[in-house]
């Protein structure tokens, strides 16, 4: 599979190389685009900072820009927290997307969004303080509408971003059972 993977409001650091280096592992081409130019950061509230800085719209034309180039090879969008946000927004604006692939984070759904049984996976923890159960069921009840098809894997005690091993959210047995559902998951699109 052609996968699009956006890093999360720390920036482009070494777990997400990490993470698309396993992809490739995996037989996926891989691409990483550095919505932060370079910056990276310590805490959530210091990338936040930053990503209110440069604004959403400027966040996803960057993104945009990034994309563009291989969304004719039929993309799957994946992202950790904040990039999850931003790989939703791109598929479901992306006719040719193949899936999503959704860590640590959902978006707003657009009013005028709709897919065709676009493939799309989630796995986040629970509880998780920026991925709330009402938000959630709301989240999964409204892509089921658009014409999503959803899995959500929820994982008790992990911490937000626990597929990073360099932060403290960061939890090894949900993080692996992350990774096998999720190349599962990559697995069934190649072959459908």
């Amino acid at each position: 599979m052609n996968i699009m993977l956006f890093h999360s409001t720390h920036g482009l650091t070494p777990a997400v190389r990490q993470a698309a280096d396993r992809l490739r592992a995996a037989g996926h081409e891989v691409w990483t685009p550095d919505l932060f130019e370079g910056r990276t950061f310590d805490s959530v509230e210091e990338g936040m900072a930053h990503k209110d800085r440069i604004g959403k719209e400027e966040l996803l034309r960057r993104a945009v820009l990034a994309a563009a180039p291989y969304s004719e090879r039929g993309l799957v969008y994946a992202g950790f927290s904040l990039g999850a946000s931003v790989a939703q927004t791109l598929a479901l604006g992306d006719d040719k997307a193949r899936g999503l692939l959704l860590l640590h984070g959902t978006s707003d759904i657009a009013p005028n969004a709709h897919v065709e049984d676009l493939p799309v996976q989630l796995h986040v923890a629970e509880p998780d303080p920026f991925e709330t159960d009402d938000w959630l069921s709301a989240w999964y009840l409204r892509m089921g509408r658009i014409g999503a098809d959803v899995e959500v894997y929820r994982y008790a005690g992990a911490g937000h971003l626990y597929t990073d091993p360099d932060l403290p959210d960061y939890d090894a047995e949900a993080a692996e059972a992350t990774w096998r559902v999720a190349l599962g998951f990559l697995d069934a699109l190649e072959e459908s």
